[in-house]
């Protein structure tokens, strides 16, 4: 179950990412509420999850998570760039996150 909260964590971070560059500056009022609406959800379920599961491991999928999340955003969203190298990069936080689930066990 913890997992599964950790997930749900993990999406509504890539929200929170999303409503701060949304809010343009903290310039548009609806957008502030969902992220900090957003910004609270996501604290919250993080440190439910790390009742049951490891510090290190629970942090570094969430931010990890959210790292791939709001970069996916920024593509899709915001046209941001795809190169080769950003992409890499990712790959390699994935992998990081992995090993540390790994190393758990």
């Amino acid at each position: 179950m913890a997992w599964l909260i950790l997930a749900v964590a993990a999406v509504i971070e890539v929200v929170w990412a999303w409503s701060l560059k949304a809010s343009e500056g903290f310039t548009r009022g609806p957008v502030i509420a969902i992220m900090l609406a957003a910004m609270l959800a996501t604290t919250f379920l993080l440190s439910m999850t790390t009742r049951t599961l490891p510090l290190g491991t629970t942090y570094a999928v969430w931010t990890g998570a959210g790292i791939v999340g709001s970069v996916v955003v920024g593509i899709l969203v915001y046209g941001e760039g795809a190169s080769f190298l950003r992409l890499g990069a990712i790959t390699l936080i994935v992998c990081g996150v992995a090993m540390l689930k790994f190393a758990e066990s």
